[in-house]
């Protein structure tokens, strides 16, 4: 496959150098299956194969992006020859720089789980797992998804970049219910561990059985609250996609009116772009335009460190790719925030009055720049009191700013779990948090 795929980039490559100044292909090939979770029974299981091919094409300083569903690389080319009409309808972008040269080409980048490909063939095995460890904590039912997959990609561009990637990914999630209650969970990596399974199932079940029944209400204000890897997953995607240079450099960023070295969080908080984690299922050798990765931290110990630049923010901005590319958005590829030393209990027991927040949705930012946003709890949510926990709370909306909830930050736990799933899309490696003098609200105030 890999001499398929770079044959036939190349040969789209060779071809497109003759109407445009600069040319990249991504040429993709993808082997997937998901099994899906109702009512503690599978669903729907389903296989797929999809082939595609993404092209980057500039011509006097025009940019053009576009996506293909592959069938002959021939028909590629004709589409792709087509956007040489437009030219002359498109103004220059602002944005423009040529493809970079490479450091060095032929870059491969293999990480194939083989026990991906054997479940690949039956997903219900690791499916029941879940499911078993979520009775055994006294789920009634269950629902979720297993996904698993292997893609190919080989990129080339018209600076003389060739490079391939062939990785296994698995996502798995798992909401478990007692009576009105539920509980969730969720799993994102290359490799697929049983136990890491296992646990899935164990903690959704025991989430949605700890203090089932036991039901109060909080009024509005400010707590302290412990957030799961889950909730601290969701909201640091956001800050990682604010150090994206373009998103701050069209005004939606909190790091908008900030420069590397200034203090913009508590000095427990490391957040860091870490392309070379290979457990994490965004892990990656080189960027799009064939620039070589390497890990950074966005955030150092409270220190503003890095934006994310691609090779246009950075000629805009006089710097150096981060190696980031996205052609258009510079982008993180895996998140991870540094562990600290604290175990949950331990956690909990700095709470004096607040919450335990395991899961969260609907993240909403009312004003980039100033990062005010919304959260709204989902699935157990915990009252704890002196240090216990007491009772399930109903939903609540978390009502905040990112520059206030990074400065909180107290402490962090000292285990990290991999996380990915639709709330959280960059492939993430977190703790616990526990976070001070956090705004909570009513979800529908």
């Amino acid at each position: 496959m890999k001499e398929r795929l770079l044959s036939e980039a190349s040969k789209a490559l060779n071809e497109l150098m003759k109407e445009f100044n600069d040319v990249a292909i991504k040429l993709t090939s993808r082997d997937a299956v998901m099994v899906k979770l109702w009512n503690s029974e599978p669903s729907v299981v389903q296989s797929w194969r999809e082939h595609t091919a993404v092209i980057y094409l500039s011509k006097d300083k025009r940019v053009f992006e576009l996506g293909i569903n592959l069938s002959k690389i021939e028909d590629v080319i004709k589409v792709a020859k087509r956007v040489k009409d437009y030219v002359g309808m498109m103004k220059e972008s602002e944005l423009y720089a040529p493809l970079p040269e490479p450091s060095r080409s032929g870059i491969d980048d293999v990480l194939v789980d083989s026990t991906v490909i054997k479940y690949m063939e039956d997903p219900l095995e690791p499916t029941n797992v879940m499911i078993e460890e979520a009775f055994r904590e006294g789920a009634e039912r269950v629902a979720g998804t297993l996904h698993l997959e292997v893609s190919k990609y080989a990129l080339v561009t018209s600076k003389g970049f060739e490079g391939y990637k062939e990785g296994s990914e698995v996502m798995a999630y798992l909401r478990a219910f007692k009576g009105e209650d539920s509980g969730h969970w969720a799993y994102g990596s290359r490799y697929l561990r049983i136990e890491e399974l296992k646990r899935v199932g164990k903690l959704a079940g025991r989430y949605a059985s700890e203090c089932s029944g036991k039901v109060t209400d909080i009024e509005p204000g400010r707590y302290d609250v412990v957030l799961s890897p889950l909730v601290l997953g969701n909201l640091m995607s956001y800050v990682g996609m604010m150090a994206s240079a373009l998103y701050v450099m069209m005004g939606f960023s909190i790091f908008m009116r900030r420069k590397p070295g200034e203090k913009i969080a508590s000095e427990v908080l490391t957040l860091i772009d870490k392309p070379k984690d290979t457990e994490l299922a965004g892990s990656a050798e080189f960027d799009d335009e064939g620039i070589e990765t390497f890990d950074k931290e966005i955030i150092g110990k409270g220190i503003f460190k890095n934006l994310l630049h691609n090779s246009k923010t950075a000629g805009k901005l006089g710097v150096k790719s981060t190696g980031n590319a996205g052609w258009v958005m510079p982008r993180p590829w895996n998140l991870e925030v540094v562990k600290g030393d604290y175990g949950l209990d331990e956690l909990i027991k700095e709470v004096k009055k607040g919450l335990l927040i395991t899961n969260n949705w609907y993240t909403r930012l009312q004003n980039y720049v100033e990062g005010s946003f919304s959260s709204v709890t989902r699935d157990a949510l915990f009252l704890v009191e002196n240090g216990e926990l007491r009772a399930r709370v109903r939903r609540v909306r978390i009502s905040d700013t990112f520059p206030n909830l990074l400065s909180n930050v107290q402490a962090l736990g000292k285990d990290q779990y991999l996380i990915k799933w639709w709330e959280v899309e960059v492939p993430s490696r977190l703790p616990y948090a526990l976070v001070r003098n956090v705004g909570i609200t009513k979800p529908f105030a």
